[in-house]
């Protein structure tokens, strides 16, 4: 399930929190005392993150218990499962335990909002996470992204090209950059981000596989699809929109043709699913 780097880094997150150890369990609570606490949902969304914290509470010699798998959906007051152990140990990784579920739920929780918001349009707009993610948890975010119908776009900066404005400050034209790049990258997709339509069409024409509408505003990015589909050129090359995109305004943007939504919202903007364990001595 998790890559040896994943493991180290779900291991680091321990390691942050009982650097020092837990001196109020270790006051207050003895050592041979054994209990179990249930996982609850405070609100309704998307639950992603159980095997992360199963692992953790693992390490810890604790055991989860659930009919859950990710991606399901929760209710509000619903049980996600039990986990059991001695106390002491359920205390010791309850914070960290549930604050990668919690988060990681939250991201699957935005990133299903929107999936279904774009369900009805015609062209089957796909939802894209992109690089602004948590530094170390990327892949554990990309994860919760694809598990709910999300598209993980780019994992790091080697999957493919994606030439954007700073880019092109160090190259002649857009062609040159396509140019330079199909030439380096071998059978790597190549992305381009541009700022106009007549600057999209240019970078078809030069080759690229997705052209980026940067920070468009929705009619804008209607005309520029219009405006690629009059070249003759739209069936070489699918055409992203990004930017300022979030549920309050995805639907203006999913009905103007294009094919791919990336947004940082579902990343870096959503809210953390409410999730708690209530404690109880056996």
């Amino acid at each position: 399930m998790f890559s040896d780097l994943e493991k180290k880094k779900l291991r680091m997150m321990i390691n942050e929190d009982l650097v020092d150890g837990d001196v109020t369990t270790e006051s207050i609570v003895p050592d041979d005392v054994f209990g179990y606490g249930e996982i609850l949902a405070d609100e309704s969304g998307f639950v992603v993150g159980l095997p992360e914290f199963e692992f953790i509470f693992n390490e810890l010699d604790v055991e989860l218990e659930s009919e859950y798998s990710n991606g399901d959906r929760v209710e509000s007051g619903e049980v996600i499962g039990v986990v059991e152990g001695f106390v002491g140990d359920i205390l010791r990784g309850e914070r960290v335990a549930l604050n990668i579920l919690c988060h990681l739920s939250g991201v699957a929780t935005a990133t299903r909002e929107m999936v279904e918001i774009v369900s009805g349009a015609v062209n089957g707009v796909k939802i894209a996470a992109t690089r602004k993610t948590t530094p170390l948890l990327r892949s554990f975010e990309k994860r919760a992204v694809s598990v709910v119908g999300g598209e993980p776009h780019r994992e790091n900066l080697g999957d493919f090209v994606l030439i954007k404005d700073n880019h092109l400050e160090h190259v002649e034209s857009i062609k040159k950059a396509i140019e330079l790049a199909q030439r380096h990258s071998g059978s790597r997709k190549i992305e381009i981000e541009v700022e106009s339509q007549e600057d999209a069409v240019k970078a078809v024409r030069a080759g690229c596989d997705i052209v980026m509408l940067d920070n468009f505003k929705p009619y804008e990015v209607l005309e520029a699809v219009k405006y690629i589909e009059k070249t003759g050129l739209r069936d070489k090359v699918l055409i992203e929109v990004s930017g300022g995109i979030n549920p309050s305004n995805l639907d203006k943007y999913a009905s103007t043709g294009v094919d791919i939504v990336s947004s940082s919202y579902i990343t870096m903007k959503a809210p953390s699913l409410d999730l708690k364990i209530d404690l109880v001595k056996k």
